[in-house]
């Protein structure tokens, strides 16, 4: 504890109100500093003098009766001030129900801008996994084979449904990196269309509609099913990615 420290908490060291810590620190300091221990001391012969009975002030008679006539108006001016008080009250709970109501708004807001911010990654994925040639790291049209090569990768399994028969087909799979996180990524194809799917445990548990958006002239469509997060991106038109998106949830 530095001296000028001491001298911000010598008073309440004097009149016994520091925290346990605080007074440690002022006994140790006094022990190593005279010139504090000096000052402490002065302090301490000023207060025994002050507390000499000679020194005392006598309040006369009169400032006792307006004293006490004061207390007597206060006590009655109470419910006043409990009207007042109640409407502070009100008005500190209507300032609390807008704080709640803005709160809220930006929890809505920081929600929509984190799908904003995983639309943007998910599209540069799909775009890089055309441009590089790196679309897949298994190729099969088999889903026996696309969802086991995925053990050991993941610390989840993902689903690889065959949809052929509802004109997509599987081409393979390869991991992938969205939302600081290593992800699966499923390859399907329409004609000459590319559809990446990423998939990942969800942290919502809630299961909404299937929700939309376009980034960079890719349609995107993404949800929540069993516990698992669900992205599909392609520059496929939209009514035939939603064709996708419904095969997959109900194969």
């Amino acid at each position: 504890m530095s001296c000028v420290e001491t001298q911000n908490l010598i008073q309440g060291y004097s009149d016994g109100e520091l925290d346990l810590i605080n007074n440690l620190r002022m006994e140790e300091h006094l022990k190593d500093c005279p010139s504090c221990e000096r000052d402490y001391e002065n302090l301490r012969t000023l207060r025994s003098s002050i507390n000499r009975s000679d020194l005392y002030f006598n309040a006369p008679a009169d400032l006792r009766r307006r004293v006490h006539a004061r207390v007597h108006k206060s006590v009655k001016d109470e419910p006043k001030r409990s009207v007042l008080r109640w409407r502070w009250l009100a008005a500190a709970a209507s300032f609390a129900l807008i704080a709640i109501i803005i709160f809220v708004l930006v929890l809505i807001q920081s929600g929509s801008s984190r799908d904003d911010l995983l639309a943007q990654e998910i599209v540069s994925s799909h775009v890089r996994s055309l441009m590089a040639s790196h679309l897949t790291d298994v190729q099969s049209t088999d889903q026996h084979t696309v969802k086991p090569w995925f053990d050991g990768k993941l610390d989840y399994s993902p689903q690889a449904t065959d949809l052929t028969a509802h004109g997509f087909p599987l081409v393979g799979g390869r991991l992938d990196y969205i939302g600081n996180r290593p992800v699966a990524a499923l390859i399907y194809q329409r004609r000459q269309h590319i559809i990446n799917l990423f998939i990942w445990p969800s942290t919502d548990d809630h299961e909404g509609r299937n929700r939309m958006s376009m980034r960079q002239g890719y349609n995107l469509i993404h949800w929540n099913r069993a516990g698992m997060t669900y992205w599909a991106v392609s520059d496929l038109n939209i009514n035939e990615l939603q064709e996708f998106a419904q095969a997959l949830q109900n194969p």
